[in-house]
């Protein structure tokens, strides 16, 4: 079919398009980085050098960690994104609020379901070390058994105390011991009024805390809420810590939560069993520990003088694990939208901050993305690339999505992955992000998870991209359970369970795969274990399991198992309604074409680099144009009519080529070709 003549008055349009994009100014360039370490990124506005230096430093801690807890491997099942401001401004309007004041520390923490951050304030030094004692519990959370708090805290305590250079790591002083003076802005020294105790201080008094009375404690480490740190319980914990890894006692610690926790044997009486000597003896030793550790007593002198050196030397030191030349550290450049969304992103996820960090991702996500050159070839004389502008952000309607779906909020969020899918259909959290509405879904309407094929190879995806993402090995498992294979649901079931061995929700599913797959006396212990859980919904649900438990047995079939058959029929996504609304959108453009309608769509002008063209439903073509994070998917109803520039003839080989392109609009990230230009 002959292609219809482009009208003088359009082709002037065009032609203006061309000329007003190539003489507009350069976009300003984003001051922000995104740095990938080994096992961190970090995205920051302080530059190269700083950026990788927050990364490297993460590296030590991590191992150092390692170290410490004698592991050859350490588990991370949930991605870990490092926020990394330049200066005090932006870094205190993201911070948590205290009494309406953000927290005065330089870094802080944000846990999630989904993902973890830190946020830091790099204007001050060292600002990484303020997050040490949560990032020791996020290690220990994943890669220790649950455990009595003093364990936790007291390697917490102890861990907090690390500082590490290029070359050398220092750690076992004091974390909570502070300058009894203050200086100002004039550097006039003030003295401290009523500061609270050191650790040091507070074991320096004739008075602790028994020692199984210490041991029995309860504390919720499960949460990072944590209150005051300059309390007995923490400083007794310390220094437990302390002697057991200075004393190599690990492995007998491990005897000792042996026998208490699985084999229910008295506390005394574990001690005795596990370190050979009685709790008395055990209380003395580590008494005398504490003593012998004069470092200590020399850094709490000299706090209590004016001019006091802030950061005293350590008791311990040794060479730094990991060094600049040990760990690859590479940096791109990352969308000044894509770092502000990020940032509004974690105040969404911070109470006090919620509704600010709400209102800056709705802007993100209606407002159209800020130009950006072309990375098409430019001239040698550097003539300036064309821009590009794309609407809405991606990173901010998948945060979106998630804020929806803490909140049950379920169409909300449906609605909000597919605007950040129309953006970018290749970003594994969107394909997450639907496994986890799908299900949420049929939880709170106590119905089968809908489109179950789509969600597990959504799940195998994600798992393909983040290999320890324990949550995705837990829904996966949940949506093998519902389609009938126990034995595979088992198998990603027990991957979750080793990524992160504290999860009970986790030991909640395993034990209704027992049911799926017949195996009722282990699934009774397993909910007779839960209903005692710390979770009061994860108890409540093991107890009415317990009570629905015999009469599954009794009739030989499980609530799990008794409709998978009905399941498994494949339900579109997203994804396929994207696609297919696509397709319909080029259809009734073709249809109008053919009926010899006016297009009344408005010409756009795309420059960037043709990275693929299908040709599969000839003579209709689709090409693939990407440029500054943009990629467009072009169709020609017939590509042998296409009005061609540069070349003679259409080429379906075409591949890395430079192009410039005319094209209406179709959607976000499609549209009709009207002209092609090759060069």
């Amino acid at each position: 079919m002959a292609c219809r003549p482009i009208p003088a008055s359009s082709f002037v349009a065009m032609l203006l398009s061309v000329l007003l994009s190539v003489s507009a100014p350069a976009a300003e360039q984003s001051p922000w980085l995104e740095i990938h370490s080994t096992h961190f990124t970090v995205i920051t506005d302080a530059g190269d050098k700083k950026g990788k230096e927050v990364a490297l430093r993460f590296e030590q801690m991590r191992a150092v960690f390692a170290i410490l807890l004698m592991k050859d491997r350490l588990n991370e099942p949930l991605p870990l994104t490092i926020l990394a401001f330049k200066n005090d401004k932006n870094y205190y309007q993201t911070a948590p609020l205290r009494q309406g004041q953000p927290i005065a520390v330089p870094g802080f923490f944000v846990p999630g379901e989904d993902q973890n951050f830190i946020v830091l304030n790099l204007f001050e030094e060292e600002s990484w070390r303020a997050v040490a004692h949560d990032f020791a519990h996020l290690l220990l959370n994943y890669n220790y058994p649950p455990v009595e708090g003093w364990f936790d805290e007291g390697f917490a305590e102890y861990f907090s105390s690390l500082r590490v250079d290029n070359k050398q790591a220092e750690i076992g002083g004091d974390p909570e011991l502070n300058p009894f003076f203050s200086q100002d802005l004039l550097e006039n020294q003030h003295e401290v009024r009523s500061p609270p105790k050191s650790l040091t201080e507070l074991l320096g008094g004739e008075v602790w805390l028994a020692l199984p009375d210490l041991l029995t404690m309860k504390h919720d480490t499960a949460s990072f809420n944590e209150g005051t740190h300059h309390t007995l319980f923490y400083a007794q914990s310390w220094m437990m810590m302390h002697y057991l890894l200075h004393e190599k006692k690990l492995p007998e610690t491990g005897t000792y939560f042996d026998l208490v926790e699985n084999q229910h044997v008295p506390v005394e009486e574990a001690i005795q069993k596990a370190y050979g000597v009685t709790p008395a003896q055990f209380d003395q030793a580590v008494k005398d520990y504490f003593h012998s550790l004069k470092p200590l007593f020399t850094a709490l002198d000299a706090s209590r003088q004016p001019g006091a050196q802030a950061n005293p030397p350590q008791v311990y030191q040794f060479p730094a694990p990991v060094g600049p030349s040990d760990s690859a550290i590479t940096a791109k450049p990352v969308p000044e939208t894509d770092a502000r969304a990020l940032a509004a992103e974690i105040k969404a996820r911070i109470p006090d901050r919620r509704e600010a960090g709400l209102q800056e991702l709705q802007a993100l996500a209606t407002a159209p993305a800020p130009a950006v050159p072309s990375k098409a070839d430019t001239k040698d004389d550097k003539q300036t690339a064309p821009l590009v502008a794309a609407a809405g952000n991606e990173i901010a309607h998948r945060a979106l999505a998630w804020d929806h779906l803490q909140h049950a909020e379920f169409d909300a969020a449906a609605e909000e992955l597919g605007d950040a899918a129309a953006l970018s259909q290749h970003d594994m959290w969107i394909r997450y992000y639907l496994c986890v509405l799908k299900y949420r879904i049929a939880q709170s309407k106590h119905t089968d998870i809908q489109g179950l094929p789509n969600m597990m190879q959504d799940l195998r995806a994600v798992l393909d991209w983040y290999p320890e993402f324990a949550d995705a090995y837990d829904l996966l498992a949940v949506a093998r359970t519902e389609g009938g294979g126990p034995v595979a649901a088992m198998q990603a079931e027990r991957a979750a369970m080793q990524l992160s061995p504290r999860n009970q929700q986790y030991l909640y599913h395993l034990a209704e795969i027992y049911v799926a797959d017949k195996k009722w006396e282990a699934a009774r212990a397993l909910f007779e274990r839960l209903k005692a859980s710390g979770n009061p919904q994860i108890a409540a649900n093991a107890r009415a399991q317990l009570d629905r438990l015999a009469t599954e047995q009794k009739y030989g079939i499980s609530s799990a198992t008794a409709t998978a058959a009905q399941k498994l029929s494949p339900q579109r996504s997203p994804f396929d309604v994207l696609d297919q609304d696509a397709a319909k959108r080029a259809a009734e453009a073709q249809t109008a074409q053919n009926s010899g309608k006016s297009d009344t769509r408005p010409a756009k002008f795309f420059q960037g680099r043709l990275v693929g063209v299908d040709c599969s439903q000839s003579p209709a073509a689709v090409l693939t144009v990407v440029s500054g994070g943009v990629a467009l998917k072009l169709r020609t109803a017939d590509y042998k009519s296409l009005l061609l520039i540069g070349a003679d003839t259409f080429s379906c080989s075409w591949n890395n080529r430079s192009v410039s392109v005319n094209y209406k609009s179709g959607g976000v990230s499609d549209g009709d070709l009207v002209s092609l230009e090759v060069r």
